[in-house]
């Protein structure tokens, strides 16, 4: 039986049960195997790692376990002080698709301009090919779906409170200075354009039309916004999520 000692970034306790948190363990294991295979056995999805260090050498995720390796994981922006590096994560992408049980993080997103692909019957293996396809980074609460080979950009959003999970992945991907409100459309994820009243004023409600002179219309599914009721509490929650 061989045998090699991990060590995970305290980043990574969220997927690793409380004796394995922030101390070094002993993994066995038998045969070949890779060390992406390991770590995600292990509980931590390869879509969080980007930089495996195997005796004091930085390796990919094709490297086969050796018996002895001592090996230290770390997430994106982790601060490791050894050269070269071999870096697993690209720079991410900025557009996103989410799985079924994040809905009010997608209208969030959205509503701060962020481009976000989201329906409540996306199966996994679409979500995990969507993502792929169209360089989109993968939200999900899923541990599992996260570990499909497919997915190379991908987040497991840690927070249950919506309104904590936008500044979460704000905060995981750096994303303050993008926000750029009002330019997506909340419903279907199409851009938004001024739209004169006149061009509109027949789809107008009596008491929209008597009231409000300033619209957006939404370029895939038409469907038409102006600075109503809800307006104010958008932009305090626009600017509560700016203070992080």
């Amino acid at each position: 039986m061989n045998q090699a000692d991990f060590r995970f970034h305290p980043t990574f306790n969220h997927f690793l049960p409380p004796s394995r948190r922030e101390i070094a363990f002993t993994h066995f294991f038998d045969g070949r195997v890779s060390i992406k295979d390991t770590i995600e056995s292990l509980g931590v999805p390869h879509t969080e790692v980007d930089l495996i260090v195997v005796n004091d050498a930085s390796v990919d995720f094709s490297y086969i376990l050796q018996d002895g390796d001592k090996i230290s994981v770390y997430p994106v922006f982790a601060a490791v002080d050894i050269e070269p590096k071999v870096h697993l994560r690209s720079q991410p992408p900025t557009r996103f698709v989410l799985d079924i049980h994040l809905g009010k993080l997608a209208n969030s997103l959205r509503l701060l301009g962020f481009d976000t692909l989201y329906r409540n019957d996306y199966e996994d293996e679409q979500l995990a090919k969507i993502s792929s396809s169209e360089g989109r980074i993968l939200l999900t609460r899923d541990r599992g779906l996260l570990k499909r080979s497919l997915v190379t950009h991908g987040y497991s959003v840690r927070e249950t409170n919506p309104q904590l999970q936008i500044v979460e992945v704000l905060r995981r991907f750096n994303l303050f200075g993008a926000i750029s409100p009002f330019r997506r459309c909340i419903r279907c994820n199409g851009t938004l354009e001024s739209v004169s009243k006149e061009a509109i004023i027949d789809q107008l409600p009596p008491q929209t039309r008597q009231n409000y002179d300033e619209f957006s219309r939404c370029q895939s599914c038409n469907q038409i916004f102006w600075k109503g009721t809800h307006y104010q509490q958008m932009l305090q929650f626009i600017e509560s999520v700016k203070q992080g």
